[in-house]
């Protein structure tokens, strides 16, 4: 007698769900309209105003935003900005991905932490480290002063300044998606190249880079996004030196309060995402025309080895470590305990009144960190309940509603920062015409926003967790009568944990220090620790932001070690029970 093992495991996971869940048709009914009012509707109300001239569809705003020379000048920025940073985060993140994964250099989980902390510190405050680094005072110009020779100053307020700082920004996004494609890229094919003749330069562009693409034409899109994306760096750098690109000509033009500022803002916003769109075919073409041929299991033992230049190249990578990853970060904090911005680092000129100024005497930077601290703490508690359970019904019951509603949840995040934060303006401003619920203008719709635009970050931590949990588990405990909350409370959460609360810090250290979406939503009463950084550095308080910065990396880091500890010891307990 033939037994259909996938239709009982079918069977057996539709039960398990029922228990524990809503029923799918009330979830269909409540879920569907949630997802198109959160989701889909913001982003048409936008695209619509920017079609809309006194009330009648019109192509107005577009011609006269394509008329103005200024435009044309912003969207050049742009893309010699995003261009110019994503080359240089996808040949960093390429060429120490390669380094990680093929050679047999030393220290490499050490060599990880420092080539992912320019990704984990906000954008901002790295920024802020920079331009501390470069200053006039700063750190840069006190060790080439030993130097026999001049050298030259280096502006960060350009836009080479700009794209320097984007790109040593993002290209650890290049690195994660590209070392683990090249581990899986089987080394025989590389042998049997180098054994027919060809170099270990040849093999790298025919063998290595084409069985590679999909993982740095995934990062590199990744990265392409996040310098579209970015606005902290853009303004911080751009502002002060009359330079626009996208993302900040339209804060620009919301925060100017014109006339046409909104439908001109919206327009804008249109031609950002269009730029977003084009960055994705062009990953879709490369990822056509790549070949897939891999492993299911990366093999991490070393390809080449390094011989003599292995102590060079060691030596290099850290150099180029603490100069990218902790002087700037040094050079900020210096900077943070003058009392006064541009004196030398001296004893009589160190002093705790910036802290004490953050942390005891502004009442705006107090209620900016509640503010931020609340709006994370909530919206990862949201998203771990939501992005949990439905990581659960996507992997365990997949279907095409499934997979459209990842993708609605996908897009807010997807789309650059000014685009979504504009759309919920346009969303939430009068939900339905001539009623407004005062929302916007409040705290609330800084909870939409961060909820509807890092709920997919939970998602995706919560899916790979799942994923990672055998459903054969879920079958005994269901033929053994452990059902509902049981399954979950013994068996379920022990194992998601780990990639769950992973995922959950991930969505709470992006909101705690968000500054894109909130720079155009925040209101009085209602400011965050980006806006706020963000506010004293156009102020000139230089020493004032970075104290405020310095304690956030303070925490930031202290997070990591809290996590990393905790998931250690919760190991160590799931593994003595098992």
């Amino acid at each position: 007698m033939k037994v259909n093992i996938s239709s009982n495991r079918e069977i057996v996971s539709s039960k398990a769900l029922s228990p524990l869940f809503i029923p799918k048709k009330f979830l269909i009914w409540i879920g569907i309209p949630l997802i198109f009012v959160f989701f889909l509707l913001p982003i048409y109300r936008l695209v619509a105003i920017s079609f809309k001239s006194d009330g009648a569809f019109s192509l107005s705003n577009y011609t006269t935003i394509l008329q103005d020379p200024t435009t044309w000048s912003v969207i050049q920025n742009t893309l010699l900005v995003v261009i110019g940073s994503t080359a240089i985060s996808v040949i960093l993140g390429v060429s120490l991905a390669w380094l990680v994964a093929y050679t047999d250099l030393r220290a490499k989980k050490l060599m990880q932490i420092f080539i992912i902390l320019p990704f984990v510190i906000p954008s901002y405050i790295s920024t802020l480290a920079w331009t501390q680094f470069f200053g006039a005072s700063g750190l840069f110009q006190k060790m080439v002063s030993f130097l026999p020779f001049t050298v030259p100053s280096i502006n960060l307020y350009s836009l080479t300044g700009i794209i320097f700082v984007l790109g040593l920004s993002h290209y650890p996004l290049v690195y994660l998606m590209s070392l683990s494609v090249l581990r899986k890229i089987p080394r025989e094919l590389e042998q049997a190249s180098r054994v027919s003749g060809a170099s270990r330069w040849k093999t790298f562009l025919k063998v290595t880079i084409p069985l590679s693409l999909p993982g740095i034409a995934s990062g590199g899109f990744l990265a392409f996004l996040a310098n579209l994306d970015n606005f902290g760096i853009p303004a911080f750098l751009g502002i002060p030196a009359n330079i626009s690109v996208l993302s900040t000509y339209i804060y620009q033009q919301v925060v100017g309060f014109g006339p046409s500022a909104f439908a001109k803002a919206a327009t804008l916003s249109v031609i950002l995402g269009v730029i977003a769109l084009l960055g994705t075919f062009i990953q879709w073409v490369l990822l056509r025309k790549s070949k897939r041929i891999e492993t299911t299991t990366e093999d991490k033992q070393p390809r080449y080895i390094l011989g003599k230049k292995k102590i060079w190249i060691e030596a290099l990578l850290w150099c180029f470590f603490l100069l990218t990853g902790i002087v700037p970060l040094i050079s900020m904090a210096m900077t943070s305990l003058l009392t006064a911005y541009g004196l030398d680092f001296t004893l009589k000129n160190i002093s705790f009144e910036n802290y004490q100024f953050v942390l005891d005497t502004s009442p705006k930077a107090k209620e900016a960190f509640f503010n931020s601290l609340t709006l994370a703490s909530i919206t990862t508690a949201i998203g771990i309940v939501i992005g949990t359970a439905f990581a659960y019904y996507r992997i365990r019951k997949p279907n095409q509603l499934n997979k459209w509603t990842e993708i609605s949840i996908g897009l807010p995040y997807a789309l650059p920062g000014t685009v979504m934060a504009l759309s919920m303006i346009f969303a939430w401003m009068e939900p339905i015409p001539g009623w407004n619920p005062g929302i916007y203008g409040s705290i609330m719709i800084l909870f939409i926003a961060y909820i509807t635009r890092f709920l997919i970050l939970q998602v995706r931590g919560s899916i790979t967790a799942v994923m990672q949990v055998d459903i054969s588990m879920e079958e005994a405990a269901q033929v053994s009568g452990s059902n509902g909350w049981a399954k979950w409370r013994k068996i379920l959460i022990p194992l998601l944990l780990p990639g769950v609360l992973s995922g959950a810090f991930l969505v709470f250290l992006t909101a705690l220090t968000e500054l894109t979406v909130s720079s155009l939503l925040w209101s009085s009463n209602s400011e965050t620790i980006g806006v706020v950084i963000f506010s004293y550095e156009q102020a000139g308080y230089s020493t004032y932001s970075t104290a405020f910065s310095s304690l956030i990396v303070g925490l930031i880091i202290l997070g990591f070690v809290v996590l990393y500890g905790l998931e250690a010891i919760w190991n160590r307990k799931v593994g003595k029970a098992s």
